[in-house]
């Protein structure tokens, strides 16, 4: 079956302070790593062989997920120097790839949540004949992302990058992070220099008449690189919305870890998560949240849409909505922090420091 390269790199900053002492795809989300529903699901479709391109915090990957032996996969690890972009660091591990010159290489980003087919990327892939292949999703409002028109074949007919003005947006199919590649085209990227596949290797690929084929997939997509959005993907996750074999128990309103402690009277509801090790307290209530491992609710505390990471305590009664509090900071009592507010990494913001509304 197909190997795969998976590009676990980036430093992830529209996330901070989430990323501060975790790389991106190791951040929790429904109590797993993310990135262990993305190994999870290319085993499920058959891959057995991972590289995993790795360059901020490498040193987090190895220790946690070893040879891949425990997911019955083989993976491998390749860390870049300096940051040499999609492109090269898709090239900086060709030389683990395995994979004869005409045989696919999958290779997906690695903030991406999507409830992609697999195996019908790679058979697009092989019955088009095509050089490189593309997962495509299609959005309501594709300005934030690069345009990938295709003919009624599917064939892909240009690449336009983050589109702003109404004449610009000819088509809601955007560039969705998942690739086959024919190995043989991998090695004519450039080596030790930093490459963008999006602005440069794909583009240059199709100027020069090479077949790219573009497979849309609507379902179930979501890019992970804001706060917001990752808060919601672990929900969905919960919520059974994002298919994974890796979510440690049963879909549902809620997922408690096995060594998290809740009060009986706490509400958890909308695909909360609470971390190992974690305590919500007496009367607290939570929608569609992230409790990371160690994290201290106390209560009364209302939290909603937010992220409390790990071993951070939020005071009672505190309403946090659309919140996120870094690792070992302390929300005191009595606070009401909404849509958008980051608490830093060890932060400490005194009981009724900071409230919208009256404190009445």
């Amino acid at each position: 079956m197909t190997e795969a390269i998976l590009l676990v790199g980036g430093k992830g900053t529209r996330l901070r302070p989430l990323t501060v002492h975790t790389p991106k795809p190791m951040v929790p989300a429904a109590g797993v790593p993310f990135l262990t529903h993305q190994l999870a699901r290319a085993r499920a479709a058959g891959v057995d062989h991972i590289v995993l391109a790795t360059s901020y915090l490498a040193e987090v990957f190895e220790p946690h997920f070893g040879d891949g032996s425990e997911l019955g996969l083989h993976i491998e690890y390749v860390t870049e120097e300096e940051p040499l972009g999609t492109g090269g660091a898709i090239r900086n591990v060709a030389s683990r790839l395995h994979s004869g010159p005409d045989e696919p290489v999958l290779v997906f980003n690695g903030d991406i949540l999507t409830g992609l087919d697999i195996r019908a990327l790679v058979d697009t892939h092989e019955s088009t004949g095509a050089d490189v292949s593309l997962h495509l999703t299609k959005v309501t409002d594709p300005r934030a992302y690069g345009l990938v028109p295709t003919d009624e074949t599917g064939r892909v007919l240009a690449f336009l990058e983050k589109p702003q003005t109404p004449e610009e947006i000819i088509t809601d199919q955007i560039n969705a992070g998942a690739y086959v590649f024919r190995r043989s085209v991998i090695d004519t990227i450039p080596r030790d220099r930093p490459v963008s596949v999006e602005r440069e290797t794909f583009p240059q690929l199709l100027a020069a008449g090479a077949h790219l084929q573009g497979l849309v997939d609507s379902t179930y997509w979501l890019d992970l690189g804001t706060p917001a959005a990752f808060v919601r993907g672990s929900a969905d996750l919960v919520l059974g919305r994002a298919p994974s074999p890796a979510v440690p128990g049963r879909c549902g309103d809620r997922l408690i870890l096995p060594t998290a402690r809740v009060a009986p009277d706490a509400k958890l509801t909308g695909g909360t998560v609470v971390g190992e090790g974690a305590f919500v307290a007496e009367g607290v209530r939570v929608f569609g949240s992230t409790i990371l491992p160690g994290a201290v609710i106390e209560p009364g505390a209302v939290i909603t849409d937010s992220l409390i990471g790990t071993r951070a305590r939020v005071g009672r009664r505190s309403v946090l909505t659309g919140t996120v509090v870094g690792d070992g900071a302390v929300v005191g009592a009595d606070n009401e922090l909404r849509d958008g507010v980051r608490v830093w990494c060890d932060a400490r913001i005194p009981a009724g420091s900071v409230r919208f509304s009256s404190d009445q």
